[in-house]
């Protein structure tokens, strides 16, 4: 487990280095702010470091608002880190800004060789949402405008790379619109926003999405404090990682602590979910929890397994 004595710890995303170590990358915010709910707007991204997924060694933050004014200087929220091609570490994430009190989200990039050292790739966003299909800020319809928790990984045919998104759709039942937003690129660099993977399906948002192969079948899994039931993590099937995703037939995750769970290959070569400890008894815990090893049933979802029991197959997953 990663918990900071002094600081709040939620949402991460991790990749795994040439020595085999993994990389964790999270929110974190201070304790001292006493409230739970004030961390979003004091988030920075946090970095530690481990060989088996339990055990963490904290290194010094990935990246912090930017000065003001920018377009991400209040905050900086969830994303992922990806290999390039070229050998470089490029770490996708969300930015908001004083100018509108954080409520417009918008997807950067910074760039490591090491990562360790993080610099940002220009001064602008690099990928914003498209009103062609996506919904804008509209207080009426939703309290915030959804483009965040970007997800890159590689095109399987070989064409390009995707990023999917936590976006609304323009239309509809407002309390519903929650969609996977989609963007291209040939580079990584140049993105390019197209219609969302999924139908809105009673989900007014699905957060920190992510695709992987689990026993030879294409998931969704993504979570989302604004559905139709009291669950909060859910798994999607599709034709493939592109999609379209069913979210319609989404089908609940039951631990009753865990949030914006990630997949990620266990050190018995599994699939498992690490995500971070919410609410227990009533109190926020804000740690990351220990990975918890899953395979896939196609009547039940993510189910637990055995430690050492390995899933059938563990290709196109967590990026890195």
């Amino acid at each position: 487990m990663l918990r900071l004595p002094d600081h709040w710890v939620w949402d991460s995303w991790y990749a795994r280095d040439d020595d085999g170590a993994w990389h964790a990358f999270f929110l974190r915010a201070s304790r001292a702010l006493l409230d739970p709910e004030r961390r979003h707007q004091r988030a920075s991204i946090g970095h530690a470091v481990s060989t088996d997924l339990r055990s963490w060694r904290l290194l010094p933050d990935a990246l912090v608002a930017a000065d003001a004014p920018n377009w991400d200087d209040l905050a900086v929220w969830t994303g992922c880190t990806v290999r390039a091609p070229d050998g470089r570490w490029l770490l996708y994430y969300t930015g908001v800004s004083r100018t509108e009190h954080g409520l417009v989200q918008r997807v950067g990039l910074a760039v490591s060789d090491d990562l360790i050292t993080w610099r940002r790739h220009g001064t602008e966003p690099l990928v914003e949402a498209d009103p062609t299909w996506y919904e804008l800020l509209d207080p009426d319809a939703w309290y915030e405008q959804a483009w965040r928790d970007p997800w890159v990984f590689p095109d399987p045919a070989g064409d390009g790379w995707h990023m999917l998104l936590t976006a609304r759709a323009n239309a509809g039942p407002p309390a519903g619109r929650g969609v996977i937003g989609h963007a291209t690129s040939p580079d990584l660099l140049h993105w390019t926003v197209q219609p969302p993977l999924s139908a809105p399906a009673a989900f007014g948002h699905l957060e920190v999405p992510q695709v992987a192969v689990v026993d030879g079948h294409p998931i969704l899994l993504f979570c989302t404090n604004a559905g139709p039931s009291e669950h909060r993590v859910w798994v999607a099937p599709g034709p493939g990682l592109t999609g379209p995703w069913d979210v319609a037939a989404a089908r609940p995750y039951a631990d009753p602590h865990l949030y914006a769970p990630r997949l990620v290959t266990d050190v018995d070569g599994g699939w498992s979910v690490i995500g971070f400890l919410d609410r227990v008894d009533g109190a926020f815990v804000g740690a990351l929890s220990d990975p918890s090893p899953v395979r896939y049933h196609p009547a039940a979802g993510l189910v637990p397994r055995a430690p050492g029991a390995l899933p059938l197959s563990t290709s196109d997953g967590p990026n890195g």
